[in-house]
């Protein structure tokens, strides 16, 4: 029986520190703070405007889809009402809209099916849109975009 356990229990130790490494040969290690979610990593984009980068959180339906696979993606935006950033993209995305009441400053939706807003400002509207995602912080996003027309890279 003593060979029994003392054949077995280094075989288990060695399976169990095999279980933990990855193909490269290195040990995969785990932190609270870091989400190596694929499926969040995917939902995030990178918004630069000028020399100031933000994130964004994607949510999830078939504008998103079909957006994402447009990236990466360089356009020239419009403003419009001292409120937003808007182009017209070349094809239709597929639309889900809703009447969202209130636009937050960050929000980045679809206005009807080809027309891509970036809002800088909070306020009330009537409109109806597809919702595609949210800068996380917003905070320096009216300064980055300015006044006039800007050029915004999406990846």
């Amino acid at each position: 029986m003593k060979i029994l356990v003392l054949f077995f229990f280094p075989l288990l130790l060695l399976i169990g520190g095999m279980a933990c490494k990855t193909d490269d040969g290195l040990v995969s290690v785990q932190s609270g703070t870091e989400n190596n979610d694929p499926n969040i990593m995917r939902n995030q984009l990178k918004i630069t405007i000028g020399t100031r980068t933000f994130r964004a959180t994607l949510g999830s339906n078939a504008a998103i889809t079909a957006f994402k696979a447009r990236l990466p993606l360089t356009i020239s935006m419009k403003e419009l009402n001292g409120n937003e950033k808007f182009t017209d993209l070349t094809n239709d995305l597929p639309t889900n809209a809703t009447k969202p009441g209130i636009i937050q400053t960050g929000d980045l939706m679809l206005y009807g099916s080809n027309t891509l807003v970036l809002f800088y400002e909070s306020f009330q509207t009537s409109y109806n849109y597809t919702k595609l995602g949210r800068i996380d912080n917003p905070a320096a996003l009216a300064a980055a975009v300015g006044t006039g027309s800007v050029t915004v890279t999406f990846e």
